[in-house]
């Protein structure tokens, strides 16, 4: 069960990823209170979350604004994401002890539980686990600090396009390919399938791009 917290930081990540909140946007803390139904305490301290994941910035006595992040910069970190990634595939294939491996297991079991209830977004928190799992597989600490950080910075687009059609299982369907890599022990198969799986690119990019606006009206009718 999401807390309140969890839950009133994802509807904002996500009317920023759609661009209901446009980058560069003042975030006016009553407004949005008024919109959650919160006083302005706890819109205060999600906006200290998102400026810490790098979705919002806070100016010192003129508020907060939505940070600018464009289809390039959007490109270029997922690009460094799928990097990172890969190498927490490849070492984590050379280092996972049997227990991690049966909790990568757990998870992509988890992910197909979550294919079949057809819920992109229970999709997603059961393959932000499976990611986990991954990056704790590495047992390389600087590297997984590194590898959260940018996850974070990227969630909200994560978790958006998953909601592609097709996504869903495609990424299920990516998963098995890496989770039988990494049980194999074949760090170099494991790394270029994450790579893969990671970046967005081509034409997956430009479906998400394309969903931008419809998924911006159903946030702007919420």
């Amino acid at each position: 069960m999401k807390s309140r917290s969890e839950s009133l930081r994802e509807q904002i990540e996500e009317l920023i990823a759609t661009g209901t909140l446009a980058p560069g946007q003042h975030l006016d803390e009553t407004e949005l209170a008024a919109r959650f139904g919160v006083s302005r305490t706890p819109i205060r301290e999600t906006l200290i979350q998102l400026a810490s994941m790098g979705l919002v910035v806070i100016r010192p006595r003129r508020g907060a604004i939505v940070a600018e992040l464009g289809p390039q910069q959007l490109v270029e970190m997922f690009e460094v994401m799928s990097e990172l990634e890969a190498i927490c595939a490849r070492i984590a294939a050379r280092r996972m002890t049997p227990p991690e491996q049966a909790q990568l297991l757990a998870a992509h079991a988890a992910c197909a539980a979550a294919r079949r209830s057809d819920d992109p977004d229970d999709y997603y928190y059961k393959n932000e686990a499976f990611h986990e799992a991954i990056y704790a597989g590495s047992h390389n600490q600087f590297l997984i600090e590194q590898t959260r950080s940018l996850y974070r910075r990227l969630r909200p687009y994560r978790r958006l396009q998953l909601r592609v059609r097709d996504r869903v299982s495609d990424s299920y369907s990516e998963h098995d390919a890496i989770v039988q890599a990494i049980l194999a022990g074949d760090g170099e198969l494991a790394a270029r399938l994450t790579r893969g799986h990671v970046m967005i690119q081509g034409q997956r990019f430009a479906d998400l791009i394309a969903s931008l606006p419809q998924l911006n009206a159903v946030a702007a009718a919420v």
